[in-house]
């Protein structure tokens, strides 16, 4: 064969060359709010008033993170987010994978339609319960047991349980659903042999279910976690006290009443993205494998 033979036979079809222009462009489109967002982090203010945020920089430091570091105060921040997240994250794969157990590994009379009311809840608007449930958590008293903890304003409103609360509300439905998809791989067989080996369903729960969800759990943890994290709407709502809120509120913080410094904030957003990209890249592999399950056969 001709090497103009070759060259003839390696071409791409156009279609699969339009699809590749396609996607770069995508990726394009995709990475330039992040590259920006680090360019304008780097640029000092005065060089970007004088000259402009589309002129090249004079010279790119690290001025915005360390100012931004302690004026927004994000260790303490960062420290409250984490008091919401975690236990957010937790309590919502807890109650999830409990569901989704149940669910996938038992045929009963309903459990379609709890799956069905599971994945309704993710359709409707967090705005459109704001005000019934701000009056709700108002409203909620500290019970008797409770007395001498910290609190004027009874034991859901301004407080870290309201907010992690809600967190796990509306994120078990999504939880449920893809937990019961990957559930439902794994035969029904294992569950009935451990019955009749006389474990109880708490148990087959734990030590037989749980272990072969982990790559499930683990892609589950990761959205939970940069839901969670990213959230501003409910801590705004139900959090009135200014120190207990999370991370986004320390950014909103840097937004004056006349003058806004963008690549002030552009370094606060870069740091504040930090924690979610430690958990993907520490579940990064185990995520993969819960995305990808079921893709392919044989």
């Amino acid at each position: 064969m001709s090497v103009a033979a070759r060259v003839n036979a390696r071409r791409l079809p156009p279609g699969r060359v339009l699809l590749h222009g396609f996607l770069i462009a995508v990726c394009a489109a995709w990475l330039f709010p992040l590259l920006w967002a680090i360019y304008i982090s780097l640029r000092p203010i005065s060089d970007t008033a004088h000259n402009g945020y589309l002129s090249w920089p004079a010279q790119l430091d690290l001025t915005n993170y360390i100012n931004v570091w302690s004026q927004a105060n994000l260790p303490y921040y960062y420290v409250n987010t984490l008091v919401i997240v975690v236990p957010g994250v937790l309590l919502t794969l807890l109650v999830s994978s409990m569901l989704a157990f149940a669910i996938s590994q038992f045929s009963w009379k309903f459990n379609v339609i709890v799956l069905m009311i599971f994945i309704a809840g993710n359709l409707l608007p967090q705005q459109a319960i704001i005000v019934p449930l701000y009056w709700i958590y108002l409203n909620t008293p500290m019970p008797e047991f409770f007395n001498g903890f910290p609190s004027d304003n009874g034991l859901l409103y301004n407080q870290y349980l309201g907010v992690i609360l809600i967190h796990v509300v509306f994120q078990t439905g999504f939880a449920t659903f893809v937990l019961s998809n990957y559930m439902k791989t794994i035969t029904k067989e294992i569950t009935e042999s451990a019955l009749v080996d006389g474990a109880n369903v708490l148990r087959i729960w734990w030590s037989v279910i749980l272990p072969l969800c982990r790559p499930a759990l683990a892609a589950m943890a990761t959205l939970l976690f940069t839901f969670m994290f990213n959230d501003f709407f409910w801590a705004l709502i139900l959090i009135a006290t200014g120190s207990k809120r999370p991370i986004t509120s320390a950014l909103n913080n840097l937004h004056g009443a006349f003058f806004t410094n963008y690549n002030l904030l552009a370094a606060g957003s870069m740091l504040a993205a930090i924690p979610p990209i430690i958990v993907f890249v520490l579940l990064q592999k185990h995520f993969v494998r819960g995305l990808t399950l079921g893709a392919t056969k044989g």
